[in-house]
């Protein structure tokens, strides 16, 4: 590393000078073992990492640039290319060889702490015989230039329409709300009566909180809750997430 860095300063500084310099700054190089290190041959392990990188640069190049040290590694292994996986890892990070990796999305189900009295009244039976019967309610995530978002939705059951939605950067419990209200105002602007109405959510704290309870209340709707963060008991909202 040391011969590297005077090799791109010797022109302008000279060896000499730079060697001092290094010396009092505490990395013992003499002018002369410079010398002897550009004249030396070089070891077998440079040699190999020298032939191991011009393949791991190549098949890097080959797989659009996605392969990772695991994948890097199976992929040499399996063209009869023998390497450590510590080798594959050293030699990348020294090129700055990188993989693309599946991040995980955010979590958006958090239990609420207290005690959550709300029963299954769906029992995982979504159908409705009408209208403004049966309210699936959830909460997912989507990434944009600007980081991740949330989106809660409301969506009739009978008609699987979204009859309320609210997207925000945070979790809190405005997001499940102001999405609860839109659907309210959507059904009584238009003159439907959500009276009795059942909204079933899992068991997200936001759904168990004081506010949004509250304010089924007040709409009197019925509240039902499912399981935490499972996809079989908000399967209306699934389904038309994914169409």
């Amino acid at each position: 590393m040391l011969v590297d860095y005077i090799d791109q300063h010797r022109d302008r500084f000279g060896v000499e000078p730079i060697c001092t310099v290094l010396r009092r700054a505490g990395m013992q190089i003499a002018p002369s073992s410079y010398y002897a290190a550009k004249t030396r041959p070089p070891s077998a392990r440079a040699v190999a990492d020298r032939r191991h990188l011009e393949v791991l640069q190549r098949v890097h190049a080959e797989n659009y640039g996605v392969y990772g040290v695991r994948k890097m590694h199976a992929e040499l292994n399996r063209r009869g290319h023998r390497i450590a996986r510590c080798t594959v890892h050293r030699l990348m990070r020294a090129d700055g060889l990188r993989g693309i990796s599946r991040a995980k999305g955010p979590r958006t189900t958090i239990a609420g702490a207290g005690p959550d009295t709300r029963p299954d009244l769906l029992d995982r039976d979504f159908k409705a015989p009408a209208p403004n019967r049966v309210w699936v309610a959830d909460i997912t995530y989507c990434r944009t230039f600007a980081g991740w978002v949330y989106a809660a939705f409301v969506i009739d059951v009978y008609s699987r329409r979204v009859v309320g939605w609210q997207l925000s950067k945070s979790l809190r419990t405005d997001l499940a709300l102001d999405a609860l209200e839109m659907g309210l105002w959507t059904r009584d602007h238009a003159g439907q009566d959500t009276t009795g109405v059942i909204a079933h959510s899992d068991k997200g704290v936001q759904y168990l909180a004081v506010r949004y309870t509250q304010r089924l209340a007040e709409a009197g709707a019925v509240a039902s809750v499912g399981s935490t963060g499972n996809s079989y008991d908000c399967e209306s909202l699934n389904h038309h997430q994914a169409a």
